[in-house]
């Protein structure tokens, strides 16, 4: 079993990259693009996979770890079931933050926002590509929700399974579907030795165009 000594003594120094003002792009949806790609061609596992934090009403925070379905102009885009605990929060306060990180080459990007659910159609175009046991499972979960045991979720899969057994593509719950968090603000972290990383910000200057600022780390 691991003690405090153990844990405290946990480290490791960064020293594969480092990020300077040059290597910056002037639009920060074209430098995640950059750096997701890398990721990508590096097969890093769950490239998409990032931390949505969310506040409730109460100004709790919680995070979990979602996926990524895609990023363009308009923003980010995740899906989830509509009755879930971070359903819930972000009807209560939209705003929103995410996080991905690629320990494989030390890096990580923060982006905050406000997010809004995507259309009905968008959400069911995307369920329906979705493998037929993702769809059956979303179906069969009451997310977040306290249930009696495991078995409560696989007889009422076996259920659908019977129900569907003919479809490969089933309808979209009225619960399920996606939202879009519009950013106004990117964080850019490149690993360093010494604890000494490097970041930078892009925020909104008021008006359209992105300001970078270097942050200490």
């Amino acid at each position: 079993m691991m003690n405090k000594d153990d844990t405290q003594n946990l480290r490791s120094d960064y020293d594969l990259d480092k990020l300077e003002i040059e290597d910056l792009l002037t639009n920060p949806l074209d430098m995640m693009k950059s750096w997701f790609q890398h990721a990508l061609d590096l097969d890093i596992p769950e490239t998409n996979a990032m931390t949505l934090a969310t506040v409730n009403a109460d100004g709790q925070p919680s995070a979990r770890t979602v996926l990524l379905k895609e990023f363009n102009d308009t923003g980010f885009i995740f899906y989830t079931n509509y009755q879930s605990r971070k359903a819930q929060e972000l009807e209560q306060n939209p705003k929103a933050g995410i996080l991905l990180f690629w320990k494989e080459i030390q890096r990580q990007i923060r982006i905050e926002g406000v997010v809004e659910k995507v259309s009905e159609e968008a959400s069911k175009a995307y369920f329906q590509s979705r493998p037929k046991g993702s769809q059956l499972g979303a179906w069969a979960s009451p997310q977040s929700r306290i249930i009696a045991d495991r078995s409560t979720l696989e007889d009422r899969l076996e259920e659908l399974q019977t129900i569907y057994q003919n479809y490969e593509r089933l309808p979209l719950p009225s619960y399920w579907g996606g939202y879009c968090l519009k950013p106004h603000y990117y964080e850019f972290w490149q690993g360093r030795k010494n604890r000494l990383h490097d970041r930078f910000d892009y925020r909104k200057n008021g008006g359209n165009q992105w300001v970078i600022n270097r942050l200490a780390p």
